[in-house]
């Protein structure tokens, strides 16, 4: 930048003088050089840089008898610089010194007067004017860099509370199930005492594993994710969540439809969290309820169901609204709504309640075994 300043500067002033038939001077050629130079520091110290530009810019008025008015290049850069990093209480007494003093001294006249200062005054209007709607847009483009982080830590942080209310509301309700079996039947029947703690052991295992997992994704940072120490569960997971409902006391049933396949990891993920979400909500607002779980691998889509019959329960109207399921269901909603697929999660007519999930699945049916198994 000062290298370029101080060369169009020279040829400007060479091309003046010679228009003029008058020879450039080498004090002036050395003024014109060294307030290019001094622009290298305007970003540290745009003041002093401005005041030294224009103190240089007097040399060359008075080392020759040019008569036309100009504002330097220097100047212009020097201006622009001190508007975009300073306050207007700086910027405006610096836009009036700059007005007329490329003009002091030319034509051997102390104080400039008529065209030259409209001329000055236009250049410094547009050069300010210039920054401050650099300064303006850059404010602008700042904010919604801002807006943009502040949504994607909200997203984050619903995806984690998602993920916490899926673990705590789960494995939890199903140790306290298992306790309440166990203490029951300690006195009565031994062994189904002792399944339902080795249950109970199981579930807060897999509980403190998964919060694990999840806490070393929020410690990760800006670093490389390290493996986790076991996959995201999917859908081939649903056996142990149907075994621990049937061990909790509900009478379970496990269907599944189509060509078994794999699944992309996060449509999997969301396949078994909303069965563990249903289930759990069934154990714990519809009483000795019976459950049913089917899923239905199709083209280019996978659709589960879970439903209860509800039997034993309180009336099934507030099942339905937001209040009862707090944020188990908003959480089924939100995992669906990122897969771009449809939920339904309602009370049925003849009592019970049905979620129901359908998400796409890239790419068609790949080998697997076909028919219809029930466990």
């Amino acid at each position: 930048m000062a290298i370029a300043t101080a060369a169009v500067d020279l040829v400007g002033f060479s091309q003046g003088a010679v228009t003029d038939a008058v020879p450039p001077t080498l004090a002036a050629a050395l003024a014109l050089v060294a307030a290019a130079l001094v622009l290298v520091l305007r970003h540290r110290h745009p003041v002093a840089v401005l005041a030294a530009v224009l103190a240089l810019g007097i040399v060359p008025n008075l080392a020759t008898t040019v008569p036309a008015p100009h504002v330097p290049v220097s100047l212009a850069v020097a201006l622009y610089a001190l508007v975009r990093s300073r306050p207007p209480a700086v910027v405006v007494p610096a836009c009036l010194m700059a007005v007329p003093m490329p003009s002091v001294g030319q034509g051997r006249m102390l104080l400039p007067s008529g065209w030259g200062l409209v001329a000055n005054a236009v250049v410094v209007l547009l050069v300010a004017g210039a920054a401050v709607v650099v300064n303006r847009r850059q404010r602008e483009a700042e904010a919604h860099q801002l807006l943009r982080a502040e949504r994607a830590v909200a997203e984050e942080r619903r995806r984690i509370a998602r993920e916490l209310h899926d673990i705590v509301a789960h494995h939890i309700t199903t140790m306290q199930l298992m306790a309440g079996g166990a203490r029951a039947n300690l006195a009565y029947d031994p062994e189904v005492a002792r399944e339902a703690l080795v249950t109970l052991e199981d579930s807060g295992r897999m509980a403190l594993r998964e919060m694990r997992q999840l806490l070393d994704v929020l410690r990760a940072g800006e670093e490389a994710e390290a493996a986790p120490a076991a996959p995201q569960p999917g859908a081939g997971d649903l056996d142990r969540i149907i075994t621990e409902s049937r061990l909790a006391g509900t009478e379970t049933e496990f269907t599944v439809e189509g060509p078994v396949r794999p699944l992309p990891p996060t449509v999997g993920l969301t396949v078994f969290r909303i069965v563990q979400e249903a289930l759990t909500n069934t154990r714990q607002h519809a009483g000795q309820a019976r459950a049913c779980v089917r899923l239905t691998y199709g083209p280019g889509v996978v659709a589960v169901e879970v439903r209860d019959d509800g039997a034993g329960a309180p009336p099934p109207a507030p099942r339905s609204g937001p209040s009862r399921s707090g944020y188990g269901l908003i959480g089924m909603h939100e995992r669906v709504a990122l897969q771009g697929g449809t939920l339904e999660a309602a009370a049925l007519a003849d009592g019970g309640f049905r979620v129901a999930a359908r998400l796409p699945v890239p790419g068609g049916p790949r080998d697997g075994k076909e028919g219809e198994r029930h466990r």
